[in-house]
C-alpha cells in the first residue's frame, strides 16, 4: 500500500517548506548563506536478489545544505563594519569559544575589543611596542584609546631651489636685515616634549655656486653658520664638495631634553636660474595626539588616525578557511562552529594564500533569491498536495477493499 511513501512525501515537503521559510525569514540577515533541502529515495533492505520491478518506499531529507556563495556587499556608515568578498570567515572569541562568521557588522566594547552584537570579539594580529605587526597566534583585536606620545625631532629635511641669477652677498648675517641673505624659509620641529619650535633658514650666494646657509631657532639666530651648499654647472647639489647632512644643535627651556640636536638634509637642493621655490619640508616629530579615528585596508589592518596627524597601525583581522564549507556545524547568531567533517581551521590574512580581501564600512548582505525562494515555495506546496492526494487516493482503495460483500 502507498501509505507509507505519501507519508514520507508529506515528511520531506514538509522539511522542504521548513527550509524554504527559514531563507526567506534571514533574507534581511547580514551575512546568512542560504540552505537546499537535499532528497534521496528509500528503498527496503532484502536479503533476496535485487528485483528490477520493485517499488519503493518513499523519500527523505538526507541532509540541509548551505549555499556559501557570495552576497552582495553594501556599504554602511561604520568604518568598523567590515565585509569579506571572497573566501574565509571572521574568527571570533567568546570566552575562549571559537566560532566563525560572514556577519562583519563590528563596533568596539567598553574595553576597546572589536565585537559583533552578541559580544563575540573578533581575533586577528596585534602589534609590538614599536607598532609592527607580530603574525602569530591570533588573539581578540582590541583598539588602544591610549595618547600617542610625543616624538622629537631627529632628522628634518628641505627641498628647494636657489635663484642663481641672483647676486653675492657680502655683508655679515644678520636675520633682521633682509640685505645679508638672499632667500629664507623655514618650518616647525618638535622637542621631546613634543613642543613646536620655528627653524628659520637663511641662504646666503657667497660665490658662483656657492651658498652659506644660516638659522634661527624661534627667532634667536644660531651662533654659526650651519653648513655650504655647493652645486655643480648644471645646478645639481655637488655632493663631494657638500657635507650632509647639517647638524643642528641648541639649548631648550621647555623641561624637553637639551641640548635639542638633529640633523637637516639638503640632498634634493638644486641651483637653476629661476626664482627661489620650496618643494618639500620634512621632519619625523611630532607632538602627543589622541585617537580620533580608524580605518580598515583590505588586508585586514586597522590604521588608527590621531589629532597630530599621524597614522599608526593598531592590529589586523585574521581570517580562517576550510576544506569542507558544508562540515561546518552552524549554531545560530550567523554562526558557524569547526567540526570533524569540515576539517581544521587555515588561519591567514586576508587577500593571501586564497583567502578573499575585507571591505570596511561595508557589509555581506544575506545570499538569498526571494524569487527563487517563492518559486520554490509554490513547488514545494504542490509537491505537499500531491503526497496528500497519494494518500487520498489509497484511503478511497481501502475504502473500497473494506466494502467488498
Amino acid at each position: 500500500m502507498s501509505f507509507e511513501q505519501g507519508l514520507s512525501g508529506l515528511n520531506a515537503a514538509s522539511r522542504n517548506l521548513d527550509v524554504i521559510g527559514n531563507n526567506v525569514a534571514n533574507a534581511s540577515t547580514v551575512g546568512f548563506k542560504s540552505a537546499d533541502a537535499i532528497f534521496a529515495d528509500v528503498y527496503a533492505n532484502s536479503l533476496q536478489a535485487a528485483s528490477s520491478v520493485g517499488a519503493g518506499i518513499g523519500t527523505s531529507v538526507v541532509a540541509v545544505q548551505q549555499q556559501f556563495v557570495q552576497g552582495t556587499i553594501s556599504t554602511t556608515s561604520n568604518p568598523l563594519d567590515v565585509a569579506i568578498n571572497g573566501n574565509g570567515f571572521f574568527r571570533m572569541d567568546t570566552a575562549g569559544d571559537i566560532t566563525y562568521s560572514r556577519n562583519g557588522q563590528f563596533h568596539l566594547d567598553k574595553d576597546g575589543f572589536i565585537v559583533n552584537a552578541t559580544g563575540a570579539r573578533v581575533t586577528g594580529y596585534g602589534v609590538d611596542a614599536s607598532g609592527q605587526l607580530v603574525a602569530s597566534a591570533p588573539g581578540p583585536l582590541q583598539v588602544s584609546a591610549s595618547q600617542l606620545q610625543a616624538n622629537a625631532t631627529t632628522d628634518a629635511s628641505i627641498g628647494l631651489n636657489l635663484d642663481a641669477t641672483k647676486p653675492v652677498v657680502t655683508g655679515t648675517f644678520d636675520p633682521t636685515d633682509a640685505t645679508t641673505y638672499t632667500s629664507s624659509t623655514s618650518m616647525a620641529v618638535y622637542d621631546s616634549l613634543g613642543n613646536s619650535h620655528t627653524l628659520a633658514t637663511y641662504y646666503a650666494k657667497t660665490g658662483p655656486n656657492a651658498w652659506a646657509v644660516y638659522g634661527t631657532f624661534d627667532g634667536a639666530a644660531l651662533p654659526a653658520s650651519l653648513g655650504t651648499l655647493t652645486f655643480k654647472t648644471d645646478g645639481t647639489l655637488d655632493t663631494t664638495a657638500t657635507t650632509l647632512p647639517f647638524n643642528v644643535s641648541t639649548a631648550v627651556t621647555t623641561g624637553a631634553t637639551t641640548p635639542f640636536a638633529f640633523t637637516l638634509d639638503y640632498g634634493n637642493a638644486t641651483q637653476f636660474g629661476s626664482s627661489f621655490s620650496v618643494d618639500t619640508l620634512s621632519q619625523d616629530g611630532y607632538t602627543a595626539g589622541l585617537l580620533s579615528g580608524y580605518s580598515i585596508a583590505d588586508d585586514g589592518t586597522i590604521a588608527g588616525q590621531y589629532s597630530n596627524g599621524q597614522t599608526r597601525t593598531l592590529g589586523q583581522i585574521a581570517l580562517a578557511r576550510f576544506t569542507n564549507l558544508n562540515g561546518l556545524q552552524p549554531i545560530g547568531n550567523n554562526m558557524w562552529r569547526e567540526s570533524s567533517e569540515s576539517g581544521q581551521p587555515i588561519i591567514g590574512e586576508p587577500g593571501s594564500s586564497n583567502f578573499g580581501v575585507v571591505q570596511s564600512g561595508a557589509v555581506e548582505e544575506s545570499n538569498v533569491d526571494l524569487t527563487n525562494q517563492l518559486v520554490e515555495m509554490i513547488t514545494a506546496q504542490r509537491v505537499y498536495q500531491a503526497n496528500a492526494q497519494t494518500i487520498k487516493t489509497e484511503d478511497q482503495m481501502m475504502n473500497t477493499l473494506v466494502n467488498l460483500r
